[in-house]
């Protein structure tokens, strides 16, 4: 037994995940170039070797004649009947070669052909742990800047995250840990290619998919996904039980699935919404947290028309039209936006329909906020004070900039003036008799009597 041979062999089926057959048939192959740089030519050369204790055994066929003409591939019939005198003509002669005859040239070779098939072989190992993991996320470190690119160390393989596929604005430190969605796995001379991206928006799906066992499962489905990376993502999610909420399993107990997602993207916004198979429903849950009065949607030519409030058109269209942009590409459909008053002058609206509008809003306003009595305490108790809003974005700012400001609401009537002109003044939101009992009754001054009061 080759003890030596067969624990070294062991030990490079461990280390490099390459297997004892593949090894032992790279030494077979470099003994028989060995055998041809040392004779000339080895057509007649074989090697047996056992695959249990590595022993192995080289030795040459030559053919008996009477006459040697080449004695690489013949031998006389005297020489032959003197190893065993069974021989005849046309007999063929396994002669025993020593591996030791070789010369310093031949044995080089030897080992330069083992040592080459170990690291192509290594090189496939590689290619093929990683072409499992084609569009998948891996974890890797960051070792160092190459110029604007990034080399990260996936373990058993390096690869570069180049500058179109890195996040604008995101800067790495070495030894740092970070999420890669794996683009394509190429295998060449010198090892397996690997490109990664940081901007993919496959790398949002499979976060989810990690984080939210629902999606993992596949009992919420992501439909869609539309992404500008370090900005904003929007993904329409589809439960296929119905007692499952998709949007509530991707967000998770106050947040935390989708916040974990959140942080590794560095503060990248997530929209979640519900998919639809209705196109119009789709379109105007895409568009939130716009409000939408209509949608009109055509299927075949993937053109959609949109009629929002006025004072929620640049909140549609997002700032720099992202939230237009990312709708148009989660929904597939090119989206129109226009404002009531848009609408109203290009003939889709009745011309009065903003006064039918009013007298809607102002019902429902009196039956679901005037009939429960919300006070200025209940509203604080709730969540919507003045701080909460500006957490949210929405606050005082937020609403001028969207033409929602106290000038605008005074315009519209609803400002604050306008409130106590109504009778639903900062008193009257405090009680349900007191606040309409002053619409209802008007005041006579000639009931009124003035009295002098001495000085």
């Amino acid at each position: 037994m080759n003890t030596e041979l067969l624990e070294a062999l062991t030990i490079l089926e461990k280390e490099k995940d390459i297997s004892k057959e593949t090894l032992l048939d790279a030494i077979e192959n470099s003994l028989l170039n060995a055998c041809k740089n040392h004779f000339g030519k080895a057509d007649n050369v074989r090697v047996i070797m056992d695959r249990q204790t590595c022993d192995y055994r080289l030795y040459a066929e030559k053919t008996v004649v009477e006459d040697v003409l080449d004695p690489i591939e013949e031998i006389s019939l005297e020489e032959a009947r003197s190893m065993d005198g069974k021989y005849d003509l046309g007999d063929i002669v396994q002669i025993p070669i020593e591996s030791k005859s070789f010369g310093r040239i031949a044995t080089q070779n030897a080992k330069n052909l083992i040592l080459q098939k170990i690291r192509e072989e290594e090189r496939k190992v590689v290619f093929d742990q990683y072409f499992e993991k084609e569009k998948d996320i891996v974890t890797g470190i960051v070792q160092r800047y190459v110029g604007r690119n990034v080399s990260i160390n996936l373990g058993k393989a390096d690869a570069m995250l180049t500058e179109n596929e890195q996040v604008r604005g995101e800067v790495f430190k070495p030894t740092e840990r970070i999420k890669l969605y794996i683009v394509e796995v190429k295998n060449t001379t010198k090892g397996p290619k690997i490109l990664v991206s940081r901007t993919h928006p496959e790398l949002v799906k499979r976060l989810f998919e990690s984080e939210v066992t629902e999606v993992r499962d596949g009992v919420v489905e992501i439909k869609s996904i539309a992404r500008e990376a370090g900005s904003r993502t929007k993904i329409a999610v589809w439960s296929n039980d119905p007692d499952v909420d998709p949007v509530g399993a991707c967000v998770g107990m106050n947040g935390a699935r989708v916040n974990a997602i959140v942080s590794e993207l560095r503060g990248e916004k997530i929209d979640i919404i519900n998919w639809s198979d209705n196109p119009a429903i789709l379109i105007e849950n895409a568009l939130s947290p716009a409000k939408v009065i209509s949608v009109m949607a055509d299927p075949d030519e993937k053109v959609a028309s949109v009629i929002v409030p006025d004072y929620q058109l640049s909140l549609a269209i997002g700032k720099e039209g992202q939230n237009a942009r990312l709708a148009a590409r989660l929904t597939g459909y090119k989206i129109d936006i226009k404002s009531e008053t848009q609408a109203i002058e290009s003939g889709e609206l009745p011309e009065n329909y903003m006064e039918l509008s009013e007298g809607v809003y102002e019902q429902e306003m009196y039956e679901e906020g005037y009939e429960e009595g919300y006070s200025e305490e209940d509203y604080g108790e709730a969540g919507y004070g003045e701080a909460d809003y500006g957490e949210e974005g929405n606050g005082e700012a937020d609403y001028g900039e969207e033409g929602n400001g106290e000038a605008d609401y005074g315009e519209e009537g609803n400002g604050e003036a306008d409130y106590g002109e109504e009778g639903n003044g900062e008193a009257d939101y405090g009680g349900e008799s007191e606040a309409y009992a002053g619409e209802t009754e008007e005041l006579k001054f000639d009931e009124i009597e003035f009295v002098e009061v001495e000085e």
